[in-house]
């Protein structure tokens, strides 16, 4: 690929990026955001967010993709395989906090009927690696042996869902991520 190339494609990359990211934090907060909202917040015009997503609904997908790659980034960067257990487990939920915006996406019920993301309903590496992680747990004496992995999974969301939505309500993001490590510790504890 020559420079000219190189550098359009580079450009692309950015713009797209820059309509993602976007969208994510517009629609987090209105999910009627229309996709002329997204180019304002993007500060593209609206064709070009046309260009790259010609319907809201492939927008949509392309966002449902991104969160599950920025899900394998974050399980990636806690670093599950190291340390104690527990510890692991608190890097994960930190490294997922800071997701905000984009994954408080998943949880709008008013976007649940048009999202129709792909990938959504299977296991990801992400899930297998957290599975894991609880057999270790489980195994070191780290987590209730009662807990099974599909239940720490959906406390670990759930606590996550009520940590972004403190922070919503006026809480800091450093209140909210301590009450939920300090609620996450509890309900793991054998």
């Amino acid at each position: 690929m020559n420079t000219a190339a190189s550098s359009r494609a580079g450009a692309r990359s950015r713009t797209r990026r820059a309509i993602l990211d976007a969208a994510t934090a517009v629609l987090a907060t209105n999910s009627a955001a229309s996709l002329a909202d997204v180019a304002a917040a993007a500060a593209v015009g609206r064709t070009t967010v046309h260009r790259y997503f010609p319907e809201r609904s492939d927008l949509v997908r392309a966002l449902g993709a991104d969160v599950l790659e920025k899900v394998a980034v974050a399980t990636e960067r806690a670093r599950l395989e190291e340390g104690p257990a527990l510890l692991a487990l608190e890097r994960l939920c930190q490294e997922l906090f800071e997701l905000g915006d984009a994954l408080s996406l998943v949880f709008d019920e008013s976007l649940a009927a048009v999202w129709n993301w792909e990938g959504w309903e299977e296991d990801t590496d992400a899930d297998r690696a957290l599975t894991r992680l609880v057999e270790r747990g489980h195994a070191q004496g780290d987590f209730d042996t009662g807990l099974d992995a599909a239940w720490i999974s959906q406390v670990l969301w759930s606590l996550l869902y009520a940590a972004w939505e403190r922070t919503r309500a006026g809480g800091t993001k450093h209140e909210a991520l301590t009450l939920c490590l300090r609620t996450l510790r509890k309900a793991v504890a054998p």
